[in-house]
């Protein structure tokens, strides 16, 4: 009989050509979206700033007392039906100003005392709108999400199977991260590898995360199932909406001494159709996402809590599921995960161009 090393090594050096090839050649077809939506990416780890950069407006030193807040969304609420506004984020100080969400994916901002339209920003008249629609649907709605689902899933491939090609034994460890600047193939093969290997894990959290937000449900499940977390929560029941009308600023103070304290208020959803029961999401303190995933909801005619759900209390499985946009999104961490996410946001696109350069220089010394 053969020994095992005469059998298995035939199969590697099979297996390892056209995992090359394979590299290669998805590299430089999906690597040019993966590039191009993680560019964007790094635009948008800033999009807060540029925003009040862009429009000064609506900038604030400090912010009105929640009851005055409460007066604007009554002004906000009472033309929602009208401009097609469906949830309103509650300024804070990353941006002193409410920001509803409109159809057609349109955002409008409001001051935050008296609720008087300052912006309205949409795909057609914003630069950033526009690199968002790019970075989460390729500008195509729920189709492009698919195709960028998919992308993502091949961008994962391409960096661990990056990662296996390179892989070095322990000794030629140095060597094999050392960077060379002649001749041309091997200097691009020397900036592609050793970049990509050091920034890898940065990168696959990126990509990563990225990917379980567009099949967020499914990634959630199995979360939730593998932890064994207990059954989702449940909204109360609907409330019949009445012709009286809805105190706000009551409906805002009564939402602020049902969270548990240190909570912050950050969107609220517009009732719709019959049912007047109104949902207010906070951030608990310890929560990741910028607008939380904790919930309040409220009778609004009697401005009153119905029902409180803290998502710091959830099973592991679903608060794992709810870092992940923090995560890609540069929300947590401080300046320095935000400037990391941007830093990453630009590698796929060094990787793409080191990667064909090296094989436009190896197809010319042949």
């Amino acid at each position: 009989m053969l020994p095992r090393q005469a059998i298995s090594a035939p199969s590697a050096w099979r297996f390892r050509p056209v995992l090359k090839w394979l590299h290669l050649w998805l590299g430089l077809s999906v690597g040019l979206v993966f590039a191009v939506v993680s560019l964007t990416g790094t635009v948008l780890a800033f999009q807060s700033e540029l925003l009040l950069a862009a429009h000064p407006e609506l900038d604030r030193e400090r912010l009105p007392p929640l009851a005055l807040q409460g007066h604007a969304l009554a002004r906000i609420v009472a033309g929602a039906e009208d401009s097609g506004i469906r949830s309103v984020d509650l300024p804070s100080p990353r941006l002193p100003a409410w920001q509803a969400f409109a159809a057609k994916g349109e955002r409008h901002y409001f001051d935050p005392a008296n609720g008087e339209l300052l912006l309205v920003r949409n795909t057609g008249n914003d630069a950033v709108m526009w690199m968002r629609d790019l970075h989460t649907h390729l500008l195509a709605g729920e189709a492009g999400e698919q195709v960028l689902g998919a992308s993502g899933i091949v961008a994962l491939f391409l960096l661990l199977s990056g990662l296996y090609l390179w892989w070095p034994r322990l000794a030629a460890l140095a060597a094999s991260l050392r960077w060379h600047a002649a001749p041309p193939a091997r200097r691009w093969l020397s900036w592609h590898r050793s970049l990509g290997v050091l920034l890898l894990p940065l990168l696959l959290v990126v990509t990563f995360t990225g990917v379980a937000m567009v099949y967020s449900q499914p990634f959630r499940s199995a979360l939730r199932w593998t932890f064994a977390d207990g059954p989702e929560v449940v909204p109360p029941l609907p409330i019949e909406r009445r012709t009286i009308a809805i105190d706000w600023p009551a409906v805002l103070l009564a939402a602020a001494d049902a969270a548990p304290r240190g909570s912050e208020l950050r969107r609220v959803s517009v009732p719709e159709g019959d049912n007047a029961l109104v949902s207010i999401r906070f951030r608990a303190p310890g929560e990741w996402h910028p607008n939380g995933r904790s919930v309040i909801w409220l009778d609004p005619y009697r401005a009153r809590a119905v029902q409180v759900h803290d998502a710091t209390a959830q099973g592991t499985g679903a608060r794992i599921s709810e870092t992940m946009y923090p995560l890609h999104g540069g929300f947590v961490g401080g300046r320095a995960w935000q400037w990391a996410v941007a830093a990453a946001g630009l590698l796929p696109a060094f990787l793409l161009a080191t990667g064909f350069l090296f094989w436009r220089a190896r197809r010319r010394r042949r």
